[in-house]
């Protein structure tokens, strides 16, 4: 689809999406953060937004499957995860 789907983690349904929201290639990825894109994807209608879809864009960002994050970073990013209304 395009080089947001060159990364990892990132397939074609979640490349959709980013673009919706605005983040339309892997710098812009990197610029957003995790945490801010995928609270601008659960803006969109059905988002699907879920914890391992935050992972998968952590993953992404630093070039890696989200299955290797380090265990520090998972947690930080559950805890912002719980912390959202979505």
């Amino acid at each position: 689809m395009n080089a947001l789907t060159n990364l990892p983690n990132i397939g074609k349904a979640l490349a959709e999406k980013l673009t919706m929201i605005g983040i339309k290639t892997p710098e812009s990825l990197k610029e957003q953060g995790s945490e801010n894109a995928l609270l601008k994807i659960a803006t969109l209608e059905n988002s699907g937004v879920c914890i391992n879809m935050l992972y998968a864009l952590e993953g992404a960002i630093q070039g890696i499957r989200w299955h290797g994050l380090s265990k520090e970073r998972k947690l930080e990013l559950k805890e912002y995860y719980n912390s959202l209304k979505v």
